[in-house]
């Protein structure tokens, strides 16, 4: 087993990874299974990174007409 020498035991919002832990990005998740028609089931996600584990939040989609 080896050993990160640059860890800090400072808490996660202190030091360079604050910034990118904050950012949300789109991911595309595929669940290792089958649906019933056998296609793959695969869906968008909001994905973001706290520091110590990966954060998901649901992504909807919408029509940006119908936003508007």
């Amino acid at each position: 087993m080896s050993f990160d020498r640059d860890f800090t035991t400072a808490g996660p919002q202190s030091g360079p990874q604050s910034n990118w832990t904050e950012i949300w990005h789109l991911w595309t998740v595929i669940v290792p299974r089958r649906s019933i028609n056998g296609q793959l089931v695969y869906g968008r996600v909001w994905r973001r990174h706290d520091g110590r584990d990966w954060i998901y939040k649901k992504f909807t989609e919408f029509d940006g007409e119908e936003a508007a």
